[in-house]
């Protein structure tokens, strides 16, 4: 059965989004990145194994599908950006009540009825499923407890106040399956539903 990875940069004090626009993730998807090297690698080898990538209909609709698709064409031999084309080769799915039809190359428009999409999805072949926001999706996935492993990017900021995506599921225990500190300032934290 496949597993869903939901993928999120947040601060220190947990926020995913700032209220203010304000710098903080040390990459904010642009040309420049201050990660390292070894943060580089690790996150192209969770693409490794992904073959399918959910998005919010807000997320398709603002360009998160052409952004990236510019980024492999731009950067087609720069080994940090090999998962750009992995995003543009692998099968995404929007789930959303509003859609009808994907304007989109290798995606799909499901019903936004979240349970009963991602159960389909997980019991299908190949391999898992990554999703990496927005905030609102994040958090609907989380509360419908449809996440089977948390990757939390971790940036050297405090915010102070923003979104999280935490507020809606209640009270739950996770467990750690592994935490790992860059040079450049980040960690990334891994987690699965403790039950």
């Amino acid at each position: 059965m496949k597993k869903l990875i939901l993928q999120m940069q947040m601060s220190v004090d947990g926020f995913v989004g700032a209220n203010e626009d304000r710098p903080w993730q040390l990459w904010e998807w642009g040309d420049d990145s201050a990660w390292d090297d070894g943060l580089k690698r690790d996150f192209n080898a969770v693409f490794a194994g992904i073959d399918t990538i959910l998005l919010s209909r807000k997320m398709a609709e603002e360009g998160y599908l052409t952004h990236w698709g510019n980024a492999a064409k731009k950067f087609p031999s720069d080994p940090f950006y090999a998962f750009a084309q992995r995003i543009v080769d692998a099968q995404k799915v929007v789930l959303s009540d509003r859609l009808k039809a994907s304007r989109w190359e290798r995606t799909s428009v499901a019903s936004g009825d979240l349970p009963r999409e991602v159960k389909a999805l997980k019991a299908g072949d190949g391999g898992d499923m990554a999703v990496f926001g927005g905030a609102g999706f994040a958090s609907a996935l989380i509360a419908a407890g449809l996440v089977d492993e948390f990757q939390l990017f971790v940036n050297p900021a405090v915010l102070g106040a923003g979104r999280r995506i935490f507020d809606q599921g209640g009270f739950k225990t996770l467990r750690l399956l592994g935490s790992k500190a860059y040079a450049c300032g980040m960690v990334v934290n891994r987690y699965a539903p403790a039950g």
